[in-house]
């Protein structure tokens, strides 16, 4: 048992949909008691302190803001080593730097290194749980599944399929595909915090006799979270075009093959039609926003209003996008959508955005009984902000009129230096000042 002394921010309904009185919860000296990985009890410190048992350790932190762990719902950890790659849009950047560097990822002992360097960055990001690309290799989803299982990370991930349109060493088949993807499953799936995702890796190179073989596996576990991109790119949408001339559209190639339901999470969807919109939203699917890829790759600008109508609802989780994404900080995705809402004639506001990263991806992955919040019964999976992590942060902090300013600032100038602490699963599992 231990418990945290702080200001806290947290959510308790949609602030896209309810006003911010009935949706927003602030206090500017709480307490959060922690027991066996979840949390026991929160509210103001002057009333939970008096019965606090003497032996519990307390951590404090002054100046500083807690929020419920930031959840990443669309990133590639083989990436890692090739972000910040320079040039070319989607399709030429896959073939010039992406399908080259996954295929190191044949090397387990490869894998795993990349995997302690990404699981590491996401939790000195403040990021505690994450929707994860693997690669074609097996080996490569194992090597990820261990580093997490060490930290006890709620980490989402799976082997990615592609039998076509992809250099020789990345392609499986049909077959492969869904052996290879269902030993997986049965080995991680629910093993601790852990969970198998489906990965056809997009349309274009997967065959419509692979992508029938994954909707035959995804219909044998319909529990089990799906993941894949959609209408990221307009030449991405157009080669779908020609590729599967038959379907109506993008999505309805993944929808014609039983993949798109509730827990499927498809990235990025910045084109799609009022149709796919309403599709989406009957299925109960998910889009992965990412931003700083979306900007880095020329993609667009996905708006986030549209996709949240409240006439179709459709759910949205924050998604980070590394490699093609900029940083694995959430505060730095926050500030590109921001500007994407801006883009779109639309202002994104600082508890709007908090929510898409933690309660409202947690809504959109379905586990928003288990993590997202900062609620008893929760697992405890935290975030510190550090309100004056920067000489200029801590100047404009000086301005700042109240805890919505506050948390604008963070969101618009902060980054990895702004994360003084991380929580996952109840234990200090990063401390900046170690």
């Amino acid at each position: 048992m231990i418990a945290i002394r702080s200001a806290y921010m947290t959510f308790t309904d949609d602030p896209f949909v309810k006003d911010l009185s009935e949706s927003m919860v602030y206090e500017s000296d709480g307490l959060i008691l922690i027991e066996d990985g979840k949390i026991a009890k929160v509210g103001p410190a002057q009333d939970l302190l008096p019965d606090l048992p003497e032996d519990v350790e307390v951590h404090t932190y002054k100046d500083s803001l807690v929020v419920p762990g930031f959840i990443d719902s669309h990133v590639h950890y083989a990436q890692t080593e090739m972000i910040a790659a320079y040039g070319e849009q989607l399709l030429d950047w896959l073939n010039n730097y992406t399908f080259i560097a996954e295929q190191g990822f044949a090397d387990k002992d490869h894998a795993t290194e990349i995997a302690n360097v990404f699981v590491d960055e996401q939790i000195k990001n403040g990021v505690t749980s994450s929707v994860v690309y693997g690669t074609v290799f097996p080996q490569s989803v194992d090597a990820l599944f261990e580093v997490a299982e060490k930290h006890s990370m709620r980490l989402m991930t799976g082997k990615v399929c592609m039998d076509r349109n992809a250099p020789e060493p990345l392609l499986d088949t049909a077959q492969r595909a869904y052996d290879e993807s269902k030993a997986l499953l049965e080995k991680w799936n629910n093993k601790g915090r852990l969970e198998y995702v489906i990965t056809p890796r997009f349309a274009p190179t997967s065959t419509p006799e692979q992508l029938e073989a994954l909707g035959q596996l995804a219909k044998e576990y319909p529990d089990v979270l799906i993941q894949t991109h959609l209408s990221e790119n307009l030449g991405e949408v157009a080669w779908v075009k020609d590729l599967f001339p038959e379907r109506e559209g993008y999505l309805d190639v993944y929808d014609h093959y039983g993949l798109v339901r509730e827990r499927s999470v498809f990235g990025h969807c910045i084109h799609l039609t009022d149709k796919e919109l309403q599709t989406m939203h009957d299925r109960g699917a998910t889009i992965a926003h990412c931003p700083t890829s979306n900007f880095f790759l020329g993609s667009g600008y996905f708006d986030i209003f549209k996709a949240l109508d409240p006439e179709r609802p459709v759910r949205v989780g924050m998604g980070t996008d590394l490699g093609a994404g900029t940083s694995f900080s959430m505060l730095a995705t926050l500030n590109e959508a921001y500007k994407a809402a801006q883009l779109n004639n639309k202002a994104l506001s600082a508890p709007r955005a908090l929510y898409a990263a933690t309660r409202g991806t947690a809504h959109s992955l379905y586990l928003d009984d288990k993590i997202g919040s900062i609620e008893p019964g929760y697992e405890a999976d935290l975030a510190v902000i550090d309100l004056h992590s920067t000489p200029i942060i801590d100047y404009r902090m000086k301005y700042a009129k109240d805890i919505e300013e506050v948390l604008f600032i963070q969101m618009i100038m902060g980054d990895d230096r702004a994360i003084a602490a991380t929580y996952i699963d109840g234990k200090r599992a990063f401390n900046r000042e170690d």
